[in-house]
Order: structure tokens, then sequence, then C-alpha cells
């Protein structure tokens, strides 16, 4: 039986969010407010990203949306 290879999930930290959406902060807090961004993954103290296929996906369905 052949197993199944599971990638783990990578996680983009903010500076990263910043630049690929041209978003500022505060427009990502809000949309994730409003569900229409990805929710932030806490991950202790202050640190915070956010899983790469879940921004993948938003990222496909605004683009499908046009």
């Amino acid at each position: 039986m052949e197993q199944k290879q599971v990638r783990p999930q990578r996680i983009m930290r903010k500076p990263e969010i910043l630049n690929a959406t041209g978003l500022s902060d505060t427009t990502i807090w809000r949309m994730e407010r409003e569900g229409k961004f990805p929710k932030r993954v806490r991950l202790g103290g202050n640190s915070c990203g956010w899983f790469e296929t879940e921004y993948e996906e938003w990222l496909t369905a605004i683009s499908e949306a046009r």
C-alpha cells in the first residue's frame, strides 16, 4: 500500500502578505473581520501568519470573480 506524502502547511508572515497583496495592514484586518480575507493563525506571543493554501484559495476566488 502506497503512503501519501502530506506537505506541511507553509505559513506566510505579515510582511510577505502585505507585499503579495499590496494591501495595508489595516485593510487586511478589516477584510478579515468581514470574512473577506483568510483569518490569521496565532503563532505565539505577538507572532501571526496566514496559511499559504488559504491565501492562494482567496486569490483564486477573487480572480474568478472578475
